[in-house]
């Protein structure tokens, strides 16, 4: 892989996270606020690549140094001195013609390039294999963790530091991470009385218990985690895993330990339940608010 060939790629990957960063697709990789930062990096690697390509080119095009005449001593050999080397000669001739490198006190190879000690290597070829991720990114659109990642993940729900004020009047649209901090940890003094509306997708524990999730991330998808709340009440008969719910109910004081860290899991007692389509952003953010 020579300079050019580096330049294009590195030009490629940071086109390919402006077009992720001015898109949806961002999200399915790291959060909302990350935006910024992620169109910085790409502008960076174009700036980047479009610089070596023009340093590369311009060192191309330049004039190689002329050498020095040899001296005339040099030039006067005796005749014994020619016969002696010439298979010295002819065997340096042979092996720079029969593979294109010239091996000697050089190591001059054709197709690499000089690192500094006067012998010049072959790029390695599984530099290649760079790409590999940049097509990945290019041509897979990885969906958003689901109900598998829930069921085998313990809930990540933690304490908030403070409770947002809540309106006085109307249902409370809350995220599913707000509703359990507050029912855990609040013991749900805010949420008594009040209709709520939770928006997340359905998983089912092994023995069938039905879950409200949503996965709740710090940077990026790959520390995603899920909080889960329980579902009672007027559930629907038929729940499909992965299915996106607007679920409308009450608060409940019933909770239970997730069977796979022993995590507090609050439920909602449900009035009513709607299909949604998959949310802008399916990854909640709300962290210790």
């Amino acid at each position: 892989m020579n300079r050019l060939a580096q330049a294009a790629v590195m030009f490629l990957l940071g086109a390919a996270l402006l077009h992720a960063g001015t898109t949806d697709l961002y999200l399915r990789y790291v959060k909302a606020g990350l935006q910024p930062l992620l169109l910085a990096s790409g502008a960076v690697l174009i700036v980047t690549a479009l610089a070596t390509a023009w340093y590369d080119r311009r060192a191309t095009k330049a004039p190689a140094p002329a050498e020095a005449p040899a001296p005339a001593e040099a030039t006067k050999t005796p005749a014994t001195a020619t016969t002696a080397g010439a298979p010295e000669e002819a065997s340096a001739a042979e092996a720079a013609h029969g593979d294109g490198h010239a091996h000697g006190d050089g190591h001059a190879h054709g197709d690499g390039r000089d690192h500094g000690d006067g012998h010049v290597h072959r790029e390695p070829r599984i530099s290649w294999l760079l790409i590999l991720p940049l097509l990945a990114l290019i041509l897979v659109a990885p969906p958003a963790l689901g109900s598998y990642s829930a069921t085998r993940t313990g809930t990540a729900l933690q304490q908030p530091l403070a409770y947002a004020p809540l309106p006085a009047t109307g249902p409370l649209r809350l995220s599913v991470v707000d509703y359990a901090g507050r029912a855990v940890y609040d013991h749900g003094r805010t949420l008594t009385g009040r209709r709520i509306q939770l928006t997340g997708f359905v998983a089912l524990d092994p023995d069938g218990t039905p879950y409200l999730v949503r996965m709740a991330l710090n940077c990026c998808a790959a520390d995603a985690q899920p909080v889960k709340v329980g579902l009672t009440g007027h559930i629907p008969p038929v729940l499909q895993p992965d299915t996106w719910l607007r679920i409308t109910g009450t608060y409940t004081p019933r909770r239970v330990k997730d069977p796979v860290n022993n995590g507090p899991i609050p439920f909602i007692e449900v009035v009513a339940a709607e299909p949604v389509p998959v949310p802008h952003d399916p990854y909640d953010e709300t962290w210790n608010t």
